[in-house]
């Protein structure tokens, strides 16, 4: 289908273009910016005057929930939220069930993600077998379904033996593993970051050591097999530091924070709102400077939802025996906007960090606005304020930021060329 954006500030990060002009698309890709194509005729026309069209968002964590957590959400559910927030492009964790260990379970997504044709999925695949730290998956047979990285996410290895072994077979293949450092001894049983706030509130502390320490053993074993290597979700000062010293030294390594960690600390927990269970955990405001400065600086490149839906019933108990994640994919763009609102980031920059940036990362074909690329594309109303929760659509309300405004909104969302989403 032939399509016209007109009069929109188009801004794609990736190429340093910022203009207001018009998007022709055809057959699911851009065929010009600007002046219409020789013999184009427009079949849909929108009328993008006061908007601002920029490549679909990518997000690198997004729980799909399925296989196995129909309760908590669907591919069908999380996608369509997803395309509400601008995502046309998502990675999924390998915790399903059974867990995304096989090309058969990566197949089944990708097969049932395109049934539901709202966003791109990119399935993320387990490094060991059931995730049980011990039996390497059988990676590239894992790529070659699909794959475009592979995780443990928070769970433990065996052995730092097993990791250096699956790091080397990953690095043979040129294969990205993503890390989500956290020492399950330092962490055992703790809900909370470990400081004042959580020694008023009378619950179990995680100190920041218990992700420094992991940290330290991946950076090493990253630095002795040549990985390509992703942090997802860092959480405190102290990693943000030596994640920048590591790259300073050359060595392969990228990151992600999640966007609730950019706008919330430990300080907010005073009300045990079980909605701010998240692991890791809402660390100090001061780590949640560093964070922000992190991606200011460009040490952090992506930022991330990190969707994680649930039913009510889990996080209708006290907050120490809920289960941590919020429900964010939909509200990613809004939110963002406040860190363009408060000054951190010019709003070229913020885009980048949630497109060309994460794209980038795991060399997906997404994240950008030239000829011939996929067309997709976020169209926002940057004028106006939304109220978060008005329309949700992730079968997971687990959210504390529902029945806040935030700046901006998104109007449109074009995934291949197809209009997915419209306000």
């Amino acid at each position: 289908m032939r399509i016209t954006i007109q009069g929109a500030r188009v801004i794609d990060p990736a190429s340093q273009f910022d203009a207001i002009t018009d998007l022709h698309i055809d057959a699911g890709q851009i065929s010009a910016l600007g002046q219409t194509p020789e013999g184009f005729v427009a079949a849909q026309t929108i009328d993008a005057r006061g908007l601002i069209a920029c490549p679909g968002l990518v997000d690198l964590n997004v729980s799909l929930r399925e296989p196995g957590f129909g309760r908590k959400g669907s591919i069908a559910s999380e996608t369509r939220a997803a395309a509400v927030g601008g995502v046309t492009s998502l990675c999924c964790p390998p915790n399903s069930r059974p867990v995304l260990d096989t090309p058969a379970v990566a197949e089944l997504i990708l097969d049932r993600s395109e049934r539901a044709a709202q966003t791109r999925v990119f399935p993320i695949g387990a490094l060991t077998k059931g995730l049980d730290g011990e039996h390497l998956s059988e990676l590239v047979a894992l790529r070659d379904a699909g794959c475009v990285a592979f995780t443990q996410g928070l769970a433990p290895m065996k052995s730092n033996r097993i990791l250096r072994r699956g790091l080397e077979y990953a690095a043979g293949f040129d294969l990205p593993v993503i890390f989500t450092p956290l020492d399950p001894s330092l962490a055992e049983g703790g809900v909370a970051h470990e400081g004042p706030t959580a020694a008023r509130l009378g619950l179990i502390g995680i100190p920041e050591s218990a992700e420094t320490v992991a940290l330290a053993r991946d950076l090493l074993l990253i630095e002795q097999t040549g990985v390509r290597a992703h942090f997802s979700g860092l959480s405190s000062a102290r990693a943000i530091d030596m994640l920048a010293d590591a790259q300073a030294r050359g060595l392969p390594v990228t990151a992600d924070v999640a966007m609730y960690q950019l706008l919330l600390c430990d300080e907010d927990l005073d009300g045990y709102s079980s909605l701010l269970h998240v692991m890791p955990p809402l660390r100090s405001s001061a780590d949640r400077r560093a964070l922000r400065q992190a991606v200011q600086s460009g040490v952090i490149q992506a930022i991330a939802s990190h969707h994680q839906p649930h039913e009510s019933e889990a996080k209708r108990v006290p907050f120490a025996a809920s289960a941590p994640g919020i429900s964010s994919v939909e509200i990613l763009l809004p939110l963002a906007l406040t860190l363009v609102a408060d000054g951190l980031l010019e709003l070229p920059a913020l885009l980048a960090r949630l497109t060309c940036g994460p794209a980038g990362i795991f060399g997906l074909s997404a994240g950008q606005l030239t000829e011939g690329a996929s067309a997709d594309i976020t169209l926002f109303n940057p004028a106006v304020t939304s109220e978060i929760g008005q329309h949700w659509l992730s079968k997971g309300t687990n959210c504390p930021f529902i029945g806040q405004s935030a700046p901006g909104a998104v109007t449109h969302t074009l995934c291949q060329g197809r209009l997915v989403y419209q306000a």
